[in-house]
């Protein structure tokens, strides 16, 4: 028989044949009979004043003479009630299958009804269905999605019915309407003129009667007829093509309402599958029994019995009992409250899933799934009689409305918690462990001998000793303990641990002093290294997990109440419940109400809307279909009542009716609770009480890998657009993409283009099938559907319009992507519904305006093939022989280019001709351990056919380090095994390690396929054992949980955190999330208030605050050893910036540690601030694990929320544009304004030679730093500078590339910022000196060691491309790090790329220009500092009346002449105080009296001060003549100022510029410095050469390398500084033809070069014969260039084998 395909293109899958057994309680075979019998008699009584007398008796004596028949045994044939003796005849002479050679694809609809109705006359069964009860157990079949319910107490009828097919198999309805059971169109097969009557059978049929809640189940006799699948599929056409569906029910009547009470529709345990009905063959029997009158005499059944039996069709003969056994009566409450059998899952005739799983083809065909519900209600009555449903939703709880990777993942949290026990103190000490960090050698230059000071409990005063830097914890704590016990040997040194001061932190007793971060900050800050020696019993372990952790519930939902979740799920399935029990009130109120039920079923469906509206507006088409059904059903005319309910025979059966307007209500009611499961399991929490047993439950599956057909699903619709979609856009459509590692499987496939349609809510539809020509078997167990929805604009929507518009193409209003293969490898089926996920644009932010809530969803519904069996993916057998034996050797040019390629620091630029021989030389490159990701990433293919082989290579493979394995961790590796085996390679890593890479492993979370991943468990189980990671993590999955697409995957993995943290850590997080909570909503306060207002609001708030913490104490997000008692408002106040942030000043818990200073931020999103940190910290780590201190200062950061967070205060800090506008709004211009400031905190020359040092080393991690992550928007205020001469950057908004935008003109124009001002402190003055030279060292050694690691920067960089944040969501982001760290290059070629970066930054008059741009922007905040601050740049403090005394008078002395380092001329001012005897000497250049001059106009701008001397002058400043004049100008200004008011020469700023400071003291008087002694520069004419240079020689590819890197200590004739440049040869050469030369420095005497002299084309052989001649020469424009010195170098000296770095005397050399 030809094939009949569903609607949605699917081929329905054959049905299985239903067992036939029989349950326990069935009603015996002489009961049925007799049940039978009392009917008949009651249709007697009843069609007396209807038929003929003779009918009526002859029907009785049929009756009674039927009766008394016995029994026949079981293999006796059994036939219906209802028989019609002509077709018996029939039936015999026809074969079971009469379609075999028919071709139905080519018979109109009406042929194939005939064919159908003949057959059924002839040789047919009819399944004839009990009447539809909202409280029976099967509905009829012919709805989609129908479940079965147990009938109400509704007695309605005499008639019973016939038992019925099972649902699975789809069989046709009669081809016409029905009017009082005859049909107007053309004569039946039977013939017309053929008698028909009623008569009873030798072996009757019976319908066997199963007690209330068990499964009802139908002998099936041993020749019964099976339903064959062809017969199957002709029923599901003819059905899908009948007038029946097309004009539904006529002439039905709606029972009248009865004393009973109606039940409410709470789906009942569904059945285990029915039998085939017993006869051989259905005769049908057209009488209506909604046509019968109702009898005077008959009674409602009595209030507290319940009819049980499959609901069936109004147009079928009914079979309708009411007892179990004699007496008739339901069970107890009791017993109807057990749960049935376990459900059963549908059939494979199902061809698309209904959301609750039922089987539906767009035909409407009768293939409905007889187990869509699960679980019932109970009804219990009061004790009047009267009924009260009291509904059980125990189908809300069973398995199909949880989600069961949630389970199973709850599951592997409980299996891993009992891994680390309470009572392990290894795992669990409760306390926070101080971080080490590694690094390279403690025993060589980073040793050395620290002070430590050790608080003891036994002792007054700290114990204080000097100990080496490598010294372990445990030599310390003897130390310390021989202070207090004279006898170690008693002493248990284990139980002892050092507390670092002012944090509450450990350190580790098996690590090295200097090993630890604390350690290393001290040594950094030269700060005192102060501990505390407690015993473990004394420490506070207020964080220990207890026994009552270990024993509590997984409950992933439990602790996210405080957690800002952008779609926090708000349906819940009580709220559900309560939802539902309205929606059976209006139910009950319509059955009740049968005369008004067109008015009464507008409110169910009303109930219905709302319900739909709560589950995100999702309305599945059962929904759908049903309410037509339901509509359809209260508008049938009533021509006449439905007969009442009878009265009781006295077998004690009753007889029941089911109206349509029930019926199609019992439909809606399983379309709603299969929408409630489906939604149920996909968003909401699960409920894990009986989570083993629902795991339990599987299918019988089938290997993917033998699985033949295609990849195909059903696009249904988009639920809850917005309502601004509807008029934005016209079409809309979907682009369907098969990925795997990244990349398409096969070519994307687009949708149809369609409109919005509104049903219930505004919807799109497709219904359209999608068919992807690739083999279900070729899948990789990865493979992923993505799904993007666009929007075709209306541009007829506005009435002004616009010519962009017009040009405008399809918009990406959403996307998502789900994986093929669920958590077990079982490949997806029936329906599921996914959140469509989007970034912002214009169109979609008019969502707003819809009124929704911000966490509602946007839904699309796929629906899957849902075949008898699960596909499952088994993954591919272990290859035995991994690589042939022996590797055939590469020759020479391949292997050098596969070693090229291995050893290239990332995929970018590969070719693929570079792909195709990685892969095919794979096994060569297990030499280079690190080129796995390289070498995966080039596979062709990832199908099951070479899965095979990768897996191999990847077990076979050297293990990789932790950090080069986080490569696979990337999106372009799905591969589960893969991403197992990195995870291995990780968790080698030790905690602190791990917690560097932190962010980077949450962000890897996403690129997982399942939430039950390798990764998660790592970073559970991390957590689980440290603290500091537990404590990292919790935040950065805080941040996390507001991703629009992975949001509840890190909910789970949160709550998952909290539930194996314990109550002591969760109570600390909590009491940190209320701090971050009141912060947030200060810092808004005070941002949004005015200016004049803010510290009024602040104060207010602060109070606020103070409450908080006399509560309790709180450690602070940025470390869990920071922990704070109180504030200290007097400290607390705000920053002038855009985003006003707060300055919070803390007390510390700890009365041996210093305040606390944070600075809390909001309206900026700080996780970008996180990453650049965590990149320089990194950078940072990786300079000093090579010996290289660059003195880089690390603050903490950490996002708290969106756009919040908090920020660590480095203490003693000014930001650059601070201490320039010391010296006017031009103090970006000048060179001198940070090296002043460093001498005002740095008095002596020895700590002003260590803040230089600090300055210049510092500042060359900066460059580096900020040049290779790209960080812009650099200006004066971005910048800060310790005291101790510590450079750092902040506020890191701009990284990448990006740059600020000044218009359209970009304001970053330089590499990096290295200004003149900077230039002046490296050089310490104008001229450069040996230090630059170090400067550019420093900064070419760093940059060529970050490039070393450039793979890891690039992988780091790559996990975090899907976070969010807008600066890094490509590989074009990536693209300029790796352009910025010169990959391809050499070291030495790095070294001069990054010299002439240094030279363009430093020549950059674009820096100060923006530096004076936002000088003048900042104006608006301008004034003096607060009192804590320095008034003026040359004093530390500020000084006052009080302090020092009223001045009397004050006069300039004289003058002196220093250097220091420039030449320049100090004046002496004189300055009488009353109270003193003698008078004080001062001395000020004319710069400070000019900053005097400027401040006192900004604080006194209305009084009229005294004019200052004209700064400009011609000719050379700094002469005795200028210093002379300026002399009496400075006199009379001073003498002018002290008579102005009072207002002004009392003023602090007055005071504070005559007091006396550091350097007046050593200069007490006339002495003042002595000049140094000038050395004249000795001419090399005289025979005298200085200097010397550095040069690095190398040789590689016969070509031979020179690189000029330095010159210093020239000397020059007449005193002038030369212009040098470096010029050499080759001897010997005649021709000069190997002439080289350097670029000319100008105006120096220690010139850097850095530049390449390149000799091509010569070999060893005939270098070690040559001479390399080098000369240095002066470039003079008006006379000959002069030589200044030179050597000469012979090359057979020189290992050309490696490259020679080496300093050279310069000698005198005959100029060649």
């Amino acid at each position: 028989m030809a094939q009949i395909s569903s609607g949605n293109g699917f081929k329905p899958d054959a049905s299985p044949l239903l067992g036939a057994g029989r349950p326990k309680g069935i009603v015996g075979k002489e009961e049925a009979l007799r049940m039978e019998a009392e009917a008949l008699a009651r249709l007697q009584r009843e069609k007396r004043h209807t038929h003929p007398a003779s009918s009526s008796s002859s029907a009785a004596k049929l009756v009674a003479g039927e009766t008394q028949r016995p029994s026949s045994s079981g293999s006796v044939p059994e036939t219906d009630l209802i028989v019609f003796p002509e077709s018996e005849a029939k039936k015999k002479a026809v074969g079971v299958d009469q379609f075999g050679d028919v071709d139905v694809e080519k018979l109109t609809n009406e042929e194939l009804e005939k064919l159908l109705l003949e057959d059924f006359a002839a040789s047919s069964s009819k399944a004839s269905r009990p009447p539809s009860s909202l409280l029976g157990c099967s509905l009829s079949a012919s709805y989609p999605g129908t479940q079965a319910f147990a009938p109400p107490p509704v007695h309605a009828g005499p008639w019973a019915s016939a038992p019925p097919f099972p649902s699975s198999a789809s069989f046709p309805k009669q081809p016409c309407s029905f009017r009082n059971g005859f049909g107007p169109g053309p004569p039946p097969p039977f013939g017309s003129s053929e008698r028909f009557f009623l008569s009873l059978p030798t072996r009757p049929t019976f319908l066997a009667f199963a007690p209330l809640r068990a499964p009802l189940a139908f002998p099936r006799p041993s020749h019964a007829i099976t339903v064959s699948p062809e017969m199957a599929k002709l029923f599901d056409q003819i059905a899908s093509t009948s007038e029946y569906v097309k004009n539904g029910r006529s002439a039905a009547t709606d029972p009248e309402p009865t004393g009973a009470t109606t039940a409410s529709l709470a789906p009942r345990p569904s059945a285990p599958p029915v039998a085939m009905p017993s006869t051989s063959r259905i005769e049908w029997l057209d009488l209506d029994p909604l046509s019968m009158r109702r009898a005077d005499s008959e009674e409602a059944p009595p209030p507290d019995r319940e009819e049980a039996g499959p609901a069936g069709d109004p147009w079928d003969a009914v079979l309708l009992d009411e007892g179990d056994g004699g007496g008739g009566r339901s069970p107890p409450t009791q017993e109807r409250s057990q749960h049935s059998a376990p459900s059963h899952h549908p059939t494979p005739s199902q061809t698309r899933r209904t959301p609750g799983g039922a089987g539906v083809t767009r035909s409407h065909s009768l293939n409905v799934s007889a187990t869509s519900l699960q679980h019932g209600q109970n009804i219990q009555r009061d004790g009047k009689g009267g009924g009260k449903a009291l509904v059980r939703h125990d189908v809300l709880q069973d398995a199909e409305a949880q989600n069961q990777e949630i389970l199973a993942f709850c599951e592997d949290i409980a299996t891993l918690r009992s891994r680390f026990p309470h009572d392990d103190l290894v795992t669990n000490p409760g306390y926070v462990l101080s971080p080490v960090i590694p690094q390279r050698d403690l025993s060589g230059d980073n040793a050395g001998g620290v002070k430590v000071s050790i608080e003891i409990s036994d002792s007054q005063e700290p114990v204080t000793f000097t100990c080496d830097v490598s010294s372990p914890v445990e030599l310390l704590i003897m130390q310390a303990l021989c202070w207090v016990h004279d006898d170690l040997s008693c002493v248990d040194i284990g139980s002892y641990i050092l507390k670092v001061c002012g944090q509450e932190e450990v350190l580790q007793n098996k690590h090295s002093l200097g090993r630890h971060e604390h350690v290393q900050s001290c040594r950094k800050w030269e700060t005192e290294i102060r501990l505390q020696l407690l015993c473990q019993s004394d420490i506070c372990k207020d964080l220990a997990r207890t026994a009552d952790d270990d024993s509590s519930p997984i409950d992933l939902e439990k602790y996210l109440d405080q957690v800002e979740r952008p779609f926090k799920e708000t349906v819940t399935r009580q709220g559900l419940v309560t939802l539902l029990e309205g929606y059976h009130n209006q139910v009950n109120i319509c059955l009740q109400n049968e005369n008004t039920q067109y008015k009464t079923v507008d409110r169910v469906i009303h109930a219905v809307k709302n319900l739909c509206n709560m589950l995100d507006e999702v309305e599945t088409p059962a929904i759908t279909e049903a309410v037509k059904k339901v509509k359809h059903a209260a508008n049938l005319p009533r021509t006449a009542k439905a007969p009442e309910a009878g009265s009781q025979s006295s077998g004690g059966s009753t007889a029941g009716y089911t109206s349509p307007v029930e019926e199609s209500l019992a439909g809606l009611t399983s379309a709603v609770y299969d929408l409630a499961k489906l939604y149920l399991r996909t968003f909401c929490p699960v409920t894990t009480q009986n989570a083993e047993r629902w795991l339990g439950e599987r299918r019988g599956s089938t290997e993917a890998s033998g699985t033949a057909e295609h990849l195909q699903f059903t696009l249904f619709a988009v639920h809850g657009i917005a309502s601004a979609w509807v008029s934005s856009y016209e079409k809309y459509y979907l682009m369907c993409a098969l990925t795997h590692n990244g990349r398409n499987l096969f070519k994307p496939v687009q949708s149809q283009k369609v409109g919005a349609y509104k049903s219930f809510f505004y919807h799109i539809k497709w219904d359209e099938l999608i068919h992807f020509p690739i083999a279900v078997a070729l899948l990789p167990l990865e493979s992923m559907l993505s799904l993007s929805l666009y929007g075709i604009l209306n541009h007829n929507a506005s009435s002004s319009p616009d010519s962009n518009k017009q040009r405008k193409g399809p918009e990406l209003l959403g996307r998502v992507a789900m994986p093929l293969f669920d958590f077990r490898g079982v490949l997806a089926r029936g329906s599921t519904l996914l959140s469509l996920w989007s970034s912002a644009s214009p169109t979609l932010s008019g969502t707003v305006g819809r009124k929704r809530n911000q966490g509602e969803r946007t839904i699309l519904q796929v629906d899957f093939p849902s075949p008898a069996v699960d596909v499952q993916y088994v993954g591919p057998q272990p290859v035995s022989c991994l690589e042939p034996e022996p590797l055939e050797p590469l020759d020479p040019d391949q292997k050098r280019q596969v070693e090229k390629l291995c050893g290239r620091a990332s995929t970018f630029g590969l070719t693929r001709a570079d792909r195709l021989l990685l892969w095919d030389k794979r096994h060569h490159c297990r030499a280079y351990v690190h080129s796995l990701p390289k070498v995966l990433a080039s596979a062709p293919c990832w199908n099951s056919g070479s899965m095979a082989e990768i897996h191999a290579l990847l077990h076979h493979w050297p293990a990789l380090s932790p950090v080069s394995a986080l490569e696979l961790l990337d999106t372009k590796f799905a591969d589960t095994e893969v991403r197992g085996v990195a995870v291995g390679w990780i968790a080698s890593s030790s905690d602190d390690e791990l917690a560097v890479y932190l962010p980077q492993l949450v962000q890897a979370v996403k690129f997982e396929c399942h939430l039950k991943n390798a990764a998660v468990m790592l970073l559970l189980s991390r957590a689980q054992g440290n603290i500091s990671i537990a404590y990292y993590l919790y935040w950065l999955l805080r941040d996390a949980v507001r991703d629009p697409c992975f949001g509840p995957r890190y909910e789970s993995v949160l709550g998952a955190l909290l539930c194996l943290c314990g109550a002591g850590l969760r109570a600390e997080l909590d009491k940190q999330t209320r701090l971050v909570q009141l912060l947030g909503a200060l810092a808004e306060k005070v941002r949004l208030a005015g200016s004049s207002t803010r510290q009024a609001v602040l104060q207010e708030g602060l109070g606020r605050l103070q409450s908080f913490f006399q509560k309790h104490s709180c450690r602070l997000p940025l470390s869990p050893g920071l922990v704070a008692t109180e504030l200290n408002v007097k400290a607390c106040s705000f920053f002038n910036s855009n985003a006003v942030p707060l300055k919070i000043a803390l007390v510390n818990a700890d009365p041996l540690g210093e305040e606390i200073n944070v600075m809390f931020k909001v309206g900026e999103d700080l996780r970008q601030d996180m990453l650049a940190l965590q990149m320089i910290r990194i950078m940072d780590r990786i300079w000093l694990q090579e010996g290289l201190d660059l003195r880089i200062v690390n603050f903490k950061c950490i996002s708290t929320g969106k756009d919040r967070g908090m920020v660590e205060l480095v203490p003693s800090s000014d930001t650059l544009r601070k201490i320039q506008v010391e010296y006017g709004v031009t103090g970006s211009f000048k060179d001198k304004p940070l090296a002043e400031w460093l001498r005002k905190y740095n008095p002596t020359e020895d700590e002003y030679e260590k803040a230089s040092e600090n300055f210049i080393y510092s500042c060359a991690g900066c460059c580096v730093a900020t040049y290779v992550l790209g960080i812009c928007d650099r200006h004066n205020d971005n910048i800060m500078l310790r005291s101790t001469g510590h450079m750092f950057h902040i506020d890191f908004g701009k990284f990448l590339g990006h740059s600020q935008m000044f218009g359209s003109i970009k304001r970053d124009r330089a590499p990096f910022v290295l200004t003149s001002d900077m230039a002046y402190v490296i050089n310490g003055g104008e001229r450069p000196t040996s230090r630059f030279q170090l400067f550019i060292d420093l900064c070419s050694q760093a940059y060529n060691l970050i490039r070393k690691h450039a793979s890891l920067f690039l992988n780091l960089l790559s996990l975090m491309t899907s976070s969010g944040l807008p600066e890094l969501t490509c590989a074009q982001d990536l693209k300029y790090v790796h352009d910025a760290l010169q990959t391809e290059t050499t070291d030495a070629e790095a070294t001069i790329f990054f010299t002439r970066l240094i030279e363009s930054s430093l020549g950059s008059v674009a820096t100060k220009f923006n530096f004076f741009i936002h000088n003048l922007a900042q104006l608006r905040f301008s004034g003096l500092p607060s009192n804590d601050e320095p008034i003026l740049s040359f004093s530390p403090r500020t000084y006052s009346i009080k302090q020092d005394g009223r001045i009397r008078n004050a006069s300039i002395f004289t003058f002196q002449k220093r250097y220091s380092p420039e030449k320049h001329y100090t004046y002496v001012l004189r300055v009488q105080r009353e109270g003193q005897a003698e008078a004080q000497f001062v001395f000020r250049t004319f710069d400070e009296f000019q900053e005097l001059h400027n401040k006192l106009t900004i604080l006194f701008p209305l009084w009229k001060l005294p004019g200052f001397p004209n700064k400009m002058v011609l000719g050379r400043t700094h002469i005795k003549d200028v210093a002379v004049k300026r002399k009496v100008e400075l006199n009379n200004y001073i003498h002018n100022l002290m008579r102005s008011s009072t207002e002004v020469t009392q003023c602090d700023l007055v005071y504070t510029f005559f007091h006396p400071i550091a350097r007046d003291d050593r200069t007490e008087g006339f002495e003042g410095m002595a000049k140094p002694p000038e050395v004249a520069p000795v001419s090399p004419t005289s025979g005298k050469v200085e200097g010397e240079v550095k040069l690095s020689v190398s040789y590689r590819n016969s070509t031979l390398f020179i690189m000029v890197m330095h010159i210093k200590g020239l000397a020059s004739d007449e005193g002038a500084d030369p212009n040098p440049y470096v010029k050499t040869y080759l001897l010997p050469d005649p021709h000069k033809t190997s002439k080289r030369k350097t670029k000319i420095s100008r105006k120096t005497r220690n010139p850097t070069f850095n530049e390449m002299l390149v000799y091509s084309g010569y070999s060893k052989e005939t270098l070690s014969q040559r001479e390399l001649q080098l000369s240095v020469l002066s470039a003079e424009s008006l006379r000959e260039n002069c030589c200044l010195g030179g050597l000469t170098l012979g090359l057979k000296d020189f290992d050309l084998s490696k490259e020679t770095v080496k300093w050279y005397k310069l000698t005198a050399v005959p100029y060649f």
